[in-house]
């Protein structure tokens, strides 16, 4: 099986004009509308995919992206992997803008919103103990590194 990868990330990352071999595409959910369109990139004749989190206009506030949409279509699409990109603020003087971080674990203070994917008639839990893919790390760490992009990751944030 291969691997396909999806990115959900904020403004500005759908305008990198590097991608040549690019086309937005619409794919329906049964959880509603998701955030936008998809941007399907061919690049290396891997596919790859980006959300527009907030949309491309940015006029989703984050209590009323519909996340569950955004990840169906994920899957309807075959995605197995996939990056959420996030640009913070940090209290710390030494994560500065421009600074990456490679997180394990992550508290969601989102309100408002749905936050399952089962409402009736199925009773599922889902560990969230270890939220974040090894794997997936990994990767952005060594493409992060190879870019070299600052990065922060583990005991040291």
């Amino acid at each position: 099986m291969q691997n396909i990868l999806a990115i959900i990330g904020g403004s500005g990352l759908y305008k990198i004009s590097s991608f040549k071999n690019t086309k937005w595409i619409n794919v329906k959910s049964l959880f509603g509308k998701p955030s936008d369109s998809i941007l399907e990139i061919i690049s290396n004749n891997k596919k790859i995919y980006f959300l527009p989190r907030h949309g491309r206009n940015h006029q989703i506030s984050p209590s009323n992206i519909n996340y569950r949409a955004n990840i169906d279509v994920l899957k309807k699409l075959g995605v197995t992997d996939l990056i959420s990109i996030s640009a913070v603020g940090s209290l710390r003087k030494d994560l500065p803008p421009g600074k990456f971080v490679l997180v394990d674990q992550f508290i969601d203070r989102t309100f408002l919103r749905k936050k399952t994917f089962f409402d009736e008639d199925i009773v599922a839990h889902v560990s969230l103990s270890k939220p974040v893919s090894k794997r997936l790390v990994k990767a952005c760490e060594v493409s992060l590194k190879k870019k070299k992009f600052p990065l922060f990751q583990g005991e040291h944030i």
